[in-house]
């Protein structure tokens, strides 16, 4: 999950460089490092926490890293750039090196400052630098590693190398520059024209060109995506600002390319299978209720993370329907080969133009959501929904018929406060929902564990007296996801059923009832669409009890945007 980022021009690297890892904090803040090459020496600077200020090292050619700790813990030792015995080499690295102890121990005489399995990639470079030059020495290192990575290498020569293998690493080209980065929004205002590099490409970057190793064609493309879309604006937080957004969100996934020819290979599929992971499988168990619900096809959603222990039953009569965020997820990624190998087809919900999701996927539906700092989805989550109701509207029929319905759908205000203060004060919390709403129920647990840190469980209603409903006491939190719709009834008996034992009863509803000791209020609209109006208070609940217990909930603690290890 960790952000790197290199820079060779004719500027001075360490403000460039700086203004890119800030765009890159989402992919890791535990601690940040630069290395500056001035004139023959390279000099390192590193910090904990987030990133302050970089050091003015002169210099026009450097390397930086924002980390989110796998191996070795939070502290300046572990954090990159790593440097070989000599200073002459440094490197980042963002991934799991999985044999870096056998790689570490045959480096017999180097002196390790780090306890990261990244640091032995330094000390390789610098055992075949002996008999190679600098990138063939890089490219012999690369072939013993086993593992994900995307590297960075530069030494006191001025020769820069990077490498990509399921981690991802985008070229931004300039005029006298270039630029490779985690994520080509952290180059968004020096150049619009990117490369995104493949699995196993190994490139060599100076400031007036960049060239594959293996002789392989790079095809530089517009970046869709600006500066611009990354300002905060008026808001104090991404979260707010992008949850906000949500009207406009809604309207922008309407405008979909090919969704019928989508519907069709649905139809026309054996199996479809639905793989995602946290927000985005929420949002596919919405999915997988509405095509069922409207076009009578059954799907199974499966975990990204359990995607491959289903190897066996996912053939040329499966379709694989992936939904992502980043496009990046190593959960999801790492799989695709499985899945194309076993002849099945692939098609993905993704908000990142160019991601490996995107290049690997036989038709991709882009979310159009523009770039999510926060570290929590929302504006994604409901882009996702409108691309699946479209799906499930398509795949009946009645295409034209949803996009009029989802455009009907209104705009709401929702007072949460009342809730906040009260929910900011409890070390546990149980949202329950049934049927379409149980996914939402999942959904709201899911925010507000994470950027609060109160212990949130999602269920489906019917199962809280099967071994939860032993948790409850005098004032637990129970939230009901309670629309008035064809679960309302069961709900209420279920909301009863904890109630008794001395529960708080909070109803996100259409409709109030005496079983509600506090009732956020949502708009009433076709059953179909009650997760869309529930997801917006569920989300402004977790981010104001997160401002209530004194929390940044743009920056949750040991988490990160971008899952781009397993």
């Amino acid at each position: 999950m960790c952000g790197i980022f290199g820079y060779v021009g004719g500027e001075q690297a360490s403000p460039i460089i700086f203004k890119a890892l800030k765009r890159l904090e989402y992919r890791g803040y535990d601690s940040y490092g630069v290395a500056i090459l001035d004139a023959s020496t390279i000099h390192v600077a590193k910090g904990i926490g987030t990133l302050e200020r970089v050091p003015p090292i002169v210099g026009s050619t450097g390397i930086g890293h924002v980390r989110w700790a796998t191996h070795g813990e939070v502290s300046e030792r572990n954090a990159h750039p790593h440097i070989s015995c000599d200073g002459s080499i440094a490197i980042v690295h963002n991934g799991i090196i999985e044999n870096y102890q056998e790689l570490k121990e045959s480096l017999r005489g180097h002196v390790f400052r780090s306890d990261t399995d990244s640091e032995v990639i330094a000390h390789l470079i610098e055992e075949y630098l002996k008999a190679n030059p600098f990138f063939m020495a890089f490219a012999k290192m690369v072939s013993v590693l086993k593992g994900s990575y995307a590297i960075v290498a530069m030494d006191s020569n001025r020769n820069m190398v990077a490498a990509k293998q399921e981690s991802p690493l985008v070229i931004g080209m300039g005029e006298g520059f270039n630029v490779v980065a985690s994520d080509a929004l952290s180059f968004a205002e020096l150049t619009s024209k990117v490369i995104y590099l493949e699995d196993g490409a190994i490139v060599t970057i100076n400031s007036n060109y960049v060239e594959d190793i293996y002789g392989n064609k790079l095809v530089p493309m517009e970046m869709k995506w600006g500066a611009g879309d990354m300002e905060l604006g008026d808001y104090p937080h991404y979260m707010l600002k992008e949850m906000m957004e949500y009207p406009q969100v809604i309207k922008r996934a309407l405008g979909q390319e090919k969704i019928i020819d989508s519907a069709i290979d649905l139809l026309r599929a054996r199996n479809v299978l639905m793989t995602a992971c946290g927000t985005s499988r929420y949002a596919a168990l919405v999915g997988r209720y509405a095509i069922s619900k409207l076009s009578g096809k059954l799907c199974e959603v499966v975990m990204a993370s359990e995607l491959s222990y289903f190897s066996d039953s996912i053939n040329r009569d499966t379709l694989v329907l992936a939904v992502s965020q980043s496009g990046e997820t190593a959960d999801i990624n790492h799989n695709i080969n499985m899945v194309k190998k076993n002849g099945a087809r692939l098609i993905s919900i993704v908000n990142t133009p160019g991601s490996s999701l995107c290049r690997a996927s036989d038709r991709v539906h882009y979310m159009g959501c523009g770039p999510e700092v926060s570290v929590a989805a929302t504006k994604t989550f409901i882009s996702e929904l409108v691309i699946l109701y479209l799906l499930a509207h398509a795949m009946a029929g009645k295409y034209e018929q949803g996009i009029a319905e989802i455009l009907s759908v209104p705009k709401a205000n929702y007072e949460v406060g009342h809730i906040t203060h009260r929910l900011a004060g409890n070390r546990d919390a149980y949202y329950i929902g049934r049927g379409i709403n149980f996914a939402l129920a999942g959904e709201a647990a899911l925010k507000l564990k994470e950027i609060s840190y109160i212990h949130a469980e999602g269920m489906p209603a019917g199962e809280l007296k099967h071994g939860t409903l032993s948790l409850v006491e005098k004032g637990t939190p129970v939230i009901g996801i309670c629309p008035n719709d064809y679960t309302y009834d069961e709900m209420i008996s279920n909301l009863h059923e904890a109630k008794s034992r001395g529960a708080w009863i909070v109803g996100i509803s259409d409709r109030n009832n005496d079983v509600f000791e506090d009732w956020v209020r949502i708009p009433e609209v076709p059953e179909l669409y009650y997760p869309l109006v529930s997801v917006v208070p569920a989300q402004l609940i977790a981010y104001h009890t997160a401002i209530a217990r004194g929390l940044n909930p743009d920056r949750p603690r040991n988490l990160a945007k971008s899952v781009t290890v397993r």
